[in-house]
């Protein structure tokens, strides 16, 4: 039941539509009537990297991840600044809560760093690619504190 509920939440949480072709990127759209916090993971090189905060105004789109996307998968984690909730997944990675830029995804917590659910973007090989964050797609959040970033 708890992975049902996980595989619907994440089909609500990130409706995924390719943008226009005039240019490519990596953009998340902030659908809700809230501010949130956005971190994105992807691969660079052989290792990975995860990179925050952008914090995106409600109804505003940010662009992440400028020119063509050279992955197929990205991920995605979103905290929702004002109403409380967050868009997670099981792909875990590194964060903190202040601006950050971190290589690498194990040992976290040993490393100084938060350990943090990620869900999973398949851009299916696109070039450009945009999430769309909607309030329906939200779980409650764990206790954070406010997070500072770009």
């Amino acid at each position: 039941m708890a992975a049902e509920k996980f595989a619907c939440a994440l089909l609500l949480a990130a409706v995924l539509v390719a943008p226009a072709a005039a240019h490519a990127d990596f953009r998340v759209c902030n659908q809700t009537g809230s501010r949130v916090g956005i971190a994105v993971g992807y691969k660079e090189g052989e290792s990975w990297v995860t990179e925050g905060w952008w914090n995106i105004p409600a109804n505003n789109c940010e662009t992440l991840i400028r020119g063509t996307l050279g992955s197929r998968f990205y991920y995605v984690y979103a905290i929702d600044y004002d109403q409380g909730g967050e868009w997670s997944g099981k792909a875990f990675m590194c964060t903190r809560d202040r601006e950050f830029t971190i290589k690498g995804t194990g040992d976290c917590l040993a490393r100084g760093y938060n350990r943090t659910g990620f869900f999973e973007v398949d851009t299916v090989e696109q070039k450009n690619w945009t999430v769309q964050l909607t309030e329906q797609g939200q779980s409650p959040a764990r206790p954070q504190s406010n997070f500072q970033g770009r």
